[in-house]
């Protein structure tokens, strides 16, 4: 009776549809962070049109809302190029298989961290802007 077990695990319909879920995940995170910089680095041109419609002159340059967003839509372009690495890799592996190593959610923290502290510069932003 031969007791080892194979190293190959067979995988299903639900591995495979699993990984098109979170890669589907990750992508809609990055299309959401790509428009929500276009929509920032546009609200710098905003403030200064409603400034132009009351005839006031313009405080400040509005220019920092550009880098905002910008930063925002190139985390988008990282995000959705690491998500998509990711899922040919883990597919690959389902292929082979071999079994999926558990992967660590360095990318999603990373996000978390980096959110927060794009969101706290706006903050910042916008309020030496208002004042």
């Amino acid at each position: 009776m031969n007791t080892s077990e194979d190293p190959r695990q067979k995988t299903s319909l639900g591995d495979y549809l699993a990984a098109e879920r979170t890669l589907l995940a990750w992508i809609r995170t990055a299309l959401a962070l790509m428009g929500f910089g276009f929509v920032v680095a546009r609200f710098g041109i905003f403030l200064g049109q409603i400034q132009a419609a009351q005839n006031r002159n313009p405080g400040g340059s509005y220019g920092l809302s550009i880098w905002f967003g910008t930063a925002l839509i190139a985390t988008g372009v990282i995000v959705s190029l690491t998500a998509g690495l990711h899922h040919l890799r883990l597919v690959r592996e389902l292929n082979g298989g071999t079994p999926a190593r558990p992967h660590s959610s360095k990318l999603a923290v990373f996000m978390a961290l980096f959110l927060a502290l794009v969101g706290m510069g706006m903050t910042i932003y916008l309020i030496s802007v208002h004042s």
